[in-house]
């Protein structure tokens, strides 16, 4: 296979040289926000995220397609990233499970990829200089220079109308299900794997994000899901006004996306962290009994501790003391700032699962 010199530049103007994989792009041109993932396997489940909507993902383990990837492991319909950024992707796939080599993946996807980068350099400078906005790709210097600079940071966008389902869709509670509920999960960008936890205590309505919240209580929930999801909580006021009209005529368990919506329309504010959250081995402790989870998180933005209202601090970042988790105290309602299905990722957190069907039981009980 031929070498295709190529380039990645950021909007700062760092140029880092490599070579190209995966699809061509017209122009010969991505970009994206760049930012960097630490997981050292699920590379397919990583790339599959829609939480991935508008960044071009750096992959911080040196060898990348090592086992390959499969038809099973697809977190989503397809990939929402804009690219992916590698040190070194692996001459043979070898797994008893792989039935197509990670360059087949991303041009099938027809999604590009640049090789060969120093990614050790490269994340010390989105850690120094914090997520930017870049472009890479077999384009002139002076052609990726110019969209990395026009290239938009997920500040203020609606990624949520990018990846949300166009249509509702049902996915039927497990044949072993140890519950029995109907539960509405609005898909902000919603993870294969997150379905899967879920169809554990119920049958699963999966709704788009446009969804009113008299749609959804026209399908007699016994709780309602609030999905993960890409970018900036901030212009999706939309989605505020439809938890706002749901909390206390429903149980909520919100993640990751849905967590900063559900603490936003409490009256929370939210920020951009520098570089985000982005890997399998994010530290969190549970406050109600000190217990430390480790846990997979993506996300760019959190919650501002000092503006929670009407409820009360259940987990902290043990990294940085971010806001991890809020339980409301008005409302049947709680939420956690990371992915409690963990895909890929430790599975320390899936008991929050059950605390949403235990809340879901407390609500029937009392109601």
């Amino acid at each position: 296979m031929s070498i295709r010199e190529a380039a990645l530049v950021l909007a700062d103007g760092e140029v880092f040289e490599g070579e190209a994989i995966g699809a061509d792009v017209p122009g010969g041109v991505s970009t994206g926000e760049v930012v960097f993932n630490t997981v050292m396997t699920g590379y397919q489940e990583v790339m599959t995220d829609p939480s991935y909507a508008g960044q071009i993902i750096t992959f911080t383990y040196p060898h990348i397609g090592n086992y390959g990837t499969n038809s099973t492991d697809n977190e989503s319909r397809g990939t929402f990233c804009r690219g992916v950024i590698i040190r070194e992707p692996a001459r043979l796939s070898s797994n008893y499970r792989n039935e197509e080599d990670l360059d087949a993946f991303l041009i099938r996807h027809g999604l590009a990829g640049i090789a060969g980068i120093d990614t050790r350099r490269l994340t010390r400078h989105i850690r120094d200089h914090g997520a930017i906005p870049g472009a890479f790709g077999t384009a002139s210097i002076e052609e990726l220079t110019a969209a990395a600079t026009a290239a938009p940071s997920t500040d203020g966008l609606d990624l949520v109308a990018t990846v949300t389902c166009d249509e509702p869709y049902t996915v039927d509670a497990s044949p072993d299900a140890r519950a029995n509920r109907r539960i509405v999960a609005m898909d902000f960008g919603i993870k294969t794997s997150i379905l899967e936890q879920l169809r554990q205590i119920g049958t699963v309505d999966v709704v788009p994000a446009s969804t009113t919240a008299e749609e959804i209580m026209a399908r007699n929930p016994d709780g309602v899901f609030l999905s993960n999801g890409p970018g900036d909580p901030e212009p999706l006021q939309y989605i505020r006004d439809t938890i706002g009209a749901l909390l206390g005529a429903v149980p909520v368990f919100g993640i990751c996306l849905g967590h900063q919506l559900l603490a936003a329309t409490l009256g929370a504010e939210t920020y951009k962290l520098p570089f985000g959250h982005h890997g399998g081995n994010q530290p969190v402790q549970r406050l109600r009994d000190g217990q430390v989870e480790i846990t997979s998180q993506n996300h760019n933005y959190a919650v501002t501790e000092a503006s929670l209202v009407e409820a009360e601090l259940t987990h902290i970042n043990l990294n940085d003391n971010t806001v991890q988790g809020m339980r409301c105290t008005t409302k049947p309602a709680f939420s956690v700032q990371y992915h409690p299905e963990a895909g890929p990722g430790p599975h320390d957190s899936r008991y929050l699962f059950d605390d949403f069907n235990d809340l879901m039981e407390a609500f029937d009980a009392a109601s």
